[in-house]
């Protein structure tokens, strides 16, 4: 799902992986970043310890780039059937 909206909209996209011990370190904490798994973008925090649809992803990179939210996607039968 990242790295399809980082090409959409022309954004970097960091991913930062670690054993799961190291996220529960002090030195972690001290940091002052979300508790994983989370995504943040730019300086919001959309998501901590949990999973998260591509939708409200992708409405936060529309709200930081400051363009218009996007269209929800329909997950009915016909738009798979004719989708492909």
């Amino acid at each position: 799902m990242i790295p399809v909206l980082g090409r959409k909209y022309d954004i970097h996209i960091e991913i930062t992986s670690k054993p799961k011990a190291e996220y529960l370190t002090d030195e972690y904490f001290e940091l002052d970043l979300p508790v994983a798994p989370a995504i943040m973008v730019g300086d919001e925090i959309v998501v901590e310890g949990s999973d998260i649809g591509r939708f409200e992803v992708e409405s936060a990179i529309c709200r930081h780039l400051e363009l218009p939210p996007p269209e929800p996607e329909s997950k009915g039968f016909l738009k798979k059937l004719f989708k492909s």
